[in-house]
């Protein structure tokens, strides 16, 4: 496998994308109701075999990227918007894969259709009648209840969605994949404008759009962090060509689908502010936070949802995730102390976040004073406030990794990240479970990427050049110009 060649690699990804779309229709993340004939429950025995080939179809689409990237860290040019149709063309008519979250987003759009609190209650107030009760019913247990932690502009598209569908679920949910492409299309729109930095657009293009991570949870998972990340890195794109004042519309945009993309602000401020004095400082600190905050709340009262969601955005800290580094840490001080962990575990969340602020504040000020490019501090920063977050998704990764990838993909940061991208995207079932072994399964394959970066590190400086061929001695031109004549002469 490891002799494939570029084109070996877009058709063996291709044929893993599929058979990942094909065991998804007996393991995915199937609707409780409303799936019709289409995306109905299957057996345990068919189920089990869709996940045994939708695990072999993951593998060899990691196994293909893998093998691609560094094909393209050693300077191959190759069509990389062809080798993404081919992955992501199998997945479009997908069932959702590896999460339910998709149904929760149906549930709120309805919500707000319904003129419930989305920002008070969860799906489950929806009732039978209701737009929106089928997708209520396949929410996960640990949401059902929960208030929308999103932003109104994200609330609105589900909306208009569900509108459309009228609620009904397949059609419901290809309508957000579709919105997903759309983000896909936007990070490639984006990725491609900054370059990648030194290995060109291929390899960026490479780490933040084909990878795996995000063709499994934006694309067949349809989680909104695509929409999120397309709309924050576009915003950062036209700050870097000086329109920073669209570049914060399209950020506030982008804070109104999930919050963390506020990080982009400082780092479109640094770029206004460098190389002035006290009144471009200013001007940095202040101006791209005005305009995105004017967005948001413009955003806010065109929906009608209010400004719940300023106090909706620490609910997802309240459900344990196992990849949260503070929350494993505190809940196990709080265990070993003998008293309530919840507490400790709290404090130690909290001190994880004022970690990362202070991590982003040291690479906004090494970018401001011209040590670090902004857009790759802004990627280290997403990366930092993954790390030290309370609540951690696999795909959550993607936030730092796709602005990495659109700055220097082929830097020691970069290949790391990569390897993570490869190991995470094992941690849940297609079903949307987190088994015990897809943590085995994660941690071998981080293991081995690890031996991989320690053995054969990318240099972050130019493509190495192809090999060119020797020049041949004017003798050896001679003795081949001979023998062709005596191949051409009539016989005797």
């Amino acid at each position: 496998m490891w002799s494939f060649s570029a084109s070996g690699c877009r058709w063996l990804g291709a044929g893993g994308a599929l058979a990942v779309a094909v065991g998804g229709w007996a393991a995915g993340t199937l609707p409780v109701r409303g799936g019709g004939a289409l995306w109905e429950p299957r057996g345990s025995a068919l189920t089990v075999v869709g996940a045994v080939l939708a695990y072999l179809g993951l593998t060899l689409l990691v196994a293909a990227w893998w093998r691609y990237g560094v094909l393209l860290a050693r300077g191959l040019r190759d069509g990389v918007l062809a080798t993404l149709a081919c992955w992501t063309a199998p997945l479009l008519l997908a069932p959702p894969l590896h999460s339910a979250d998709v149904y929760s987003y149906i549930a709120q759009g309805a919500m707000v259709l319904e003129g419930h609190d989305v920002y008070g209650s969860g799906p489950s107030v929806l009732g039978p009648g209701d737009l929106g009760w089928d997708a209520a019913a396949s929410v996960g247990g640990n949401w059902t209840d929960t208030p929308a932690p999103y932003g109104p502009a994200f609330l609105l598209l589900a909306a208009a969605v569900v509108k459309v569908t009228g609620g009904a679920v397949v059609p419901a949910v290809l309508g957000l994949r579709l919105i997903a492409v759309g983000a896909l299309a936007l990070t490639v729109w984006a990725v491609r404008g900054l370059g990648g930095g030194p290995g060109g657009r291929d390899g960026a293009l490479w780490l933040a759009a084909l990878n795996p991570l995000l063709l499994i949870h934006v694309v067949g998972g349809m989680h909104n962090d695509g929409l999120m990340i397309g709309l924050m890195l576009g915003g950062v794109l036209l700050a870097t060509r000086g329109r920073w004042v669209l570049g914060s519309v399209l950020v506030g945009l982008a804070m109104m689908v999930k919050s963390p993309a506020a990080v982009a602000l400082l780092f479109i401020g640094v770029l206004l502010a460098r190389g002035g004095g006290a009144r471009a400082f200013l001007k940095g600190l202040v101006l791209p936070g005005a305009v995105a905050g004017a967005v948001a709340a413009g955003a806010s009262l065109l929906a009608g949802t209010g400004f719940g969601w300023l106090r909706t955005q620490s609910v997802a800290a309240a459900i344990h995730t196992p990849l949260s580094l503070t929350s494993d840490l505190g809940l196990a001080l709080g265990l070993l102390s003998g008293g309530e962990a919840e507490p400790v575990k709290s404090v130690v969340q909290k001190l994880g976040l004022v970690a990362a602020l202070a991590v982003v504040a040291v690479l906004a000020w090494r970018a401001y004073r011209g040590r670090l490019d902004p857009v790759l501090g802004l990627g280290l920063s997403l990366v930092a406030l993954v790390a030290l977050s309370p609540m951690v998704q696999p795909w959550y990764l993607l936030w730092g990794t796709v602005v990495v990838a659109a700055a220097a993909w082929r830097g020691r940061a970069g290949q790391v990240l990569a390897v993570l991208s490869a190991a995470l995207v094992y941690e849940t079932q297609p079903s949307g479970h987190t088994p015990w072994y897809g943590f085995v399964l994660a941690g071998l394959v981080l293991a081995a990427g690890l031996v991989w970066v320690r053995r054969e590190p990318w240099a972050a400086g130019p493509l190495p050049r192809p090999p060119v061929p020797p020049q041949r001695t004017r003798a050896a031109r001679e003795a081949t110009r001979a023998a062709d004549s005596a191949e051409l002469r009539p016989p005797h």
